[in-house]
């Protein structure tokens, strides 16, 4: 199984278990699971056919880890990213004392005036390190890196959730939080 076609199965199942599921004809739990055989039939029925085998080797090699099988291995979803309504049932959890987030040179300005929003997903998205944060704003152009106070954020009463993959979730990260890095 080559490395391309991995990637290319990652970006099919991010658009269709984040974002238009429907679109293949699949409807998600209200928790963003799936069954796998539901899953791979609609994908081959949409011409995009992707083998059990194919599919644990993206869930297991996904360096973000961007999906999750439950304990019997017949459901499916994506860990976080999504911009249709779903409930991951995430528990408020203690963040560490600071958190990063990566993006775009062009967006600077406007995140130091008004913050980080989460747009038209359900979370902003944090990284545990410089790192990840860096990868993450690469693919929004030349990377520019904000330190988050999540400490401070969270003594003042900012819930924090941490996915099953370890990508940390807020709901807003104001302006006074950041640091640019």
């Amino acid at each position: 199984m080559s490395d391309s076609r991995l990637v290319k199965i990652s970006k099919y199942l991010s658009k269709y278990l984040r974002h238009t599921p429907d679109a293949i004809g699949i409807k998600l739990a209200p928790s963003g699971w799936v069954a796998v055989d539901e899953l791979l039939t609609a994908c081959a029925k949409n011409k995009f056919p992707i083998s059990r085998q194919e599919l644990e080797a993206v869930v297991e090699s996904n360096d973000k880890q961007r999906f999750s099988f439950d304990s019997t291995g017949s459901l499916i979803r994506a860990n976080q990213g999504h911009s249709i309504k779903v409930d991951l049932q995430l528990e408020p959890v203690v963040p560490p004392d600071e958190l990063y987030h990566g993006t775009g040179r062009k967006s600077v300005e406007s995140i130091l005036q008004t913050g980080l929003y989460k747009m038209s997903r359900h979370h902003v998205h944090l990284s545990k390190d410089i790192a990840t944060a860096q990868t993450v704003g690469a693919r929004h152009g030349k990377p520019v890196v904000f330190a988050v106070h999540a400490a401070t954020m969270h003594q003042a009463g900012y819930i924090f959730y941490c996915s099953a993959n370890g990508v940390w979730l807020v709901d807003h990260v104001p302006p006074e939080y950041l640091q640019k890095i």
